[in-house]
């Protein structure tokens, strides 16, 4: 049987959870057919550090930008360095950004202040954005909704994905009627997720995305231990009957959406 082609498109692999292995777990992720990984910054430092696994790794890409809870002391003079970060060739998009109203680590006006202005460097730049959403889905949906109407052309069919996605099914559909994909994690894997299920089993296919958003959210099958990108084959195996396809027809539609949405070029 032919191997799968599968693309990561959220692991963290600059975190410490990688330090000791690191060639190890983008070798096993390459055993298992997952030979392109996306590494999200969540600030200017890790930002750097994402850019220098991917010099190293040819498969290794990077996203930059500055996570919701990283916010506190950061000022829109900082989205200066997010761009020149945003100017390496391997750099596919801005991420991840957005709002997190779970913890309690920045403001809310200052998560607002530095998600929209992250937005707008992305539409100045041409390139789509990696959202997270904790908790926060009707304020996140009303600035992205107002955000993807001022979007060059460059832009409007491919603005960026729900990242991990976890909210409502009425957040699904808006998400979905702005043009955004969604990714899907470990958890679509776990036993109480059912309402979860639903949601992406009604998820078109050519807007789904696998994800491990490692070292986290590891797929029932190693429940409890570290996550890695080798793992996102247990959730394109999940999709995969939910939509009632093959492993290998699903690991080729999400890997086509993913090249699609970040002009990956094979």
């Amino acid at each position: 049987m032919q191997q799968l082609q599968l693309i990561d498109t959220h692991c963290h692999l600059n975190f410490g959870a990688y330090n000791d292995d690191l060639e190890a777990v983008i070798a096993r992720a390459a055993e298992q057919g997952v030979t392109r990984i996306i590494n999200p910054a969540t600030d200017l430092e890790s930002g750097a550090a994402a850019l220098k696994i991917a010099e190293k790794y040819a498969g290794v890409y990077v996203a930059v930008g500055i996570h919701p809870n990283s916010t506190a002391e950061v000022t829109l003079a900082d989205l200066v360095a997010v761009e020149t970060q945003a100017a390496q060739s391997k750099v596919l998009a801005i991420g991840e950004i957005g709002l997190d109203y779970h913890w309690d680590d920045s403001p809310k006006d200052q998560q607002w202040r530095m998600f929209e202005a992250q937005l707008e460097l992305a539409a100045r730049l041409s390139l789509p954005v990696i959202i997270h959403n904790r908790e926060a889905s009707d304020d996140v949906l009303a600035i992205l909704e107002r955000w993807t109407g001022t979007l060059p052309e460059s832009l409007k069919d491919r603005p960026g994905v729900m990242h991990s996605f976890s909210a409502p099914r009425e957040a699904a559909e808006r998400a979905l009627k702005i043009g955004f994909y969604l990714g899907f994690t470990g958890p679509i894997t776990y036993k109480n997720a059912n309402d979860l299920r639903l949601i992406a089993s009604r998820v078109p296919l050519d807007r789904l995305l696998v994800e491990t958003d490692g070292p986290f959210l590891t797929p029932q099958q190693h429940r409890g231990q570290r996550n890695e990108p080798a793992y996102v084959a247990y959730v394109n195996d999940r999709l995969s009957a939910l939509h009632n396809i093959s492993i290998e027809e699903m690991a080729a539609q999400t890997t086509q959406n993913a090249e699609r949405l970040f002009t990956l070029v094979v």
